[in-house]
């Protein structure tokens, strides 16, 4: 497995593209004025306590006020507020807590008024950025996320992830943080941690106790409310810092900048690998070389088109995320019914995971699969679904299948969805077409289901079609028919019709009949 970072620079913002074996599985994008990403620290100022929420609203900076519920404020809420007073004032210069005294904890299930009050000075992380008319979500549990360990302030604890499965590489992992971990601050072992020795571990610790020294230090210089205090660090780097691994290949950037910037950060955490990071200078734009925008524009389309015919129909309310999966117009005599459904179940299960992960959808998730009698095949599935999304670092939850054979899925929402405009205007008439890109993509899938029926195999094949794409299958060298050629051994007839609209297309045999698929 080959995995590829391809990178892409505007002038107002940065698009990330993750490729598995050439296939795009991750879209993210950094805006240059976005002031609330995740992981973001502010001193903001507490606007109203609402009794009836038992949360406040918190000015951030934020057009809306952040939200801040009472179980966001941590049980070390009262230690936090006393640490801030006491290091504002210059009373508390030990940024590390070695001597600091904790307040008792608030009660698990305590009311926010009772805990905070209005124009009250607080820190809080964003946990969630501002999505819709909402504004940000709000934590008082305050974390910093490093390459190895999230390091948790105000705390003793020290847990693992659960995606380590080898007991006794957890209980190595665990001696080793233990014997680490600085006095005053908990420790979360990240799932890439796994294997690494406790120089690498203490290393990436005393980063992190750097970053929280830089933060505290900040706190005393504050005069005006709401100031962030700690940003999260770049798109680029959090985005290494969390799925980089030994698979990478290639990191692909067309900026010099950012290319000088992703090579020192890789090679503070893999130096070894600072090789493959490399800058991209062809004429041909980087999405494209790496087939990048055809991937985007038959992905985020309501309809997504699979292997062998079948297709998914995405669809998208205020209150969840429902996905269809179609076997489309396939036919396979030499299968059942339930072979041929269970077949497309686990191509559309794979697909799913990825337009999650590509779209970035959160919320509530319902997949109408097709539907399977066997109890096994169903458990199959899920099984199969389930190993899909484990590579998924968005918190989620999957259910079993429902009594109808819906399988439901809650997918943390950290951060607006993904959305992108796959329809291009008509040149022909007012509106919109599917992307033209695709078109080609289409054509592909049924000719080859043409030319695998045995009753066409005698047929001269007619492909009828717009002029304007009519040319485009006849030009270039080798021209697209030429491809078809070698591949199928049939030559395919290009007849331009310019009755026909821009995307439409048909197979048609010498008697000018519908040659079926």
């Amino acid at each position: 497995m080959n995995k590829e970072l391809i990178i892409r620079s505007h002038s107002s913002a940065v698009d990330f593209a993750l490729l598995k074996d050439g296939k795009l599985i991750e879209l993210n994008k950094e805006v240059e004025d976005n002031n609330f990403s995740v992981g973001d620290i502010f001193v903001g100022k507490v606007r109203k306590v609402m009794p009836g929420l038992n949360a406040a609203f918190v000015n951030v900076g934020h057009e809306k006020d952040g939200f801040l519920h009472y179980h966001d404020l941590g049980p070390k809420f009262p230690s936090l507020i006393k640490f801030i007073k006491q290091v504002s004032t210059g009373k508390n210069k030990d940024y590390f807590l070695k001597q600091f005294r904790y307040e008792k904890d608030i009660e698990k299930d305590g009311n926010a008024e009772e805990i905070i009050s209005s124009k009250q000075k607080i820190l809080v992380q964003v946990v969630k950025e501002p999505i819709s008319s909402k504004g940000p979500r709000l934590s008082s549990e305050i974390s910093l996320a490093g390459r190895f360990m999230v390091l948790m302030p105000f705390s003793d604890k020290v847990s693992i992830s659960q995606k380590i499965e080898e007991r006794s590489e957890k209980n190595r992992l665990k001696k080793l943080v233990q014997s680490i971990r600085p006095k005053g601050f908990g420790l979360i072992i990240r799932t890439v941690a796994e294997g690494q020795k406790v120089a690498a571990l203490d290393a990436d610790i005393q980063q992190l106790l750097n970053r929280w020294k830089n933060l505290s230090a900040k706190l005393k210089q504050i005069d005006v409310y709401p100031t962030k205090v700690l940003s999260e660090i770049n798109r680029s780097s959090s985005i290494l810092r969390d799925i980089f691994d030994d698979n990478f290949t290639g990191i692909h950037v067309d900026d010099e900048a950012m290319k000088s910037e992703i090579k020192d950060y890789i090679e503070t955490i893999a130096p070894e690998k600072k090789s493959i990071v490399r800058l991209y200078e062809d004429h041909l734009p980087i999405f494209e070389k790496f087939g990048i925008e055809r991937q985007i524009k038959s992905a985020f389309g309501k309809t997504v088109s699979m292997q062998k015919g079948a297709y998914l129909v995405i669809e998208h309310t205020e209150a969840l995320h429902v996905i269809d999966v179609n076997s489309g117009n396939r036919s396979n005599k030499s299968k059942s019914q339930e072979d041929t459904a269970m077949e497309v179940n686990m191509i559309a299960a794979t697909e799913i995971a990825r337009q999650l992960r590509l779209r970035d959808m959160g919320g509530i998730i319902v997949v109408d699969f097709i539907d399977l009698n066997s109890n096994a095949n169903r458990k199959k599935l899920f099984d199969h679904f389930r190993d899909e999304m484990s590579s998924d670092r968005t918190k989620h939850k999957i259910l079993p299948p429902s009594r109808f054979g819906l399988i439901q899925i809650t997918r943390q929402r950290v951060r607006p969805e993904m959305n992108i405009k796959t329809k291009e205007p008509n040149p022909n008439v007012n509106g919109e077409v599917e992307a033209p890109i695709i078109l080609i993509d289409k054509i592909n899938t049924e000719l080859s289901k043409i030319t695998k029926n045995k009753r066409n195999q005698k047929e001269k094949i007619f492909l009828h079609v717009h002029p304007f794409v009519s040319a485009y299958l006849l030009n270039g060298t080798p021209s697209q028919r030429l491809k078809w050629y070698l591949e199928y051994k049939k030559w395919i007839r290009i007849v331009p019709r310019h009755a026909y609209q821009y995307l439409e297309f048909h197979f048609l045999n010498s008697n000018r009949k519908r040659l079926r698929t």
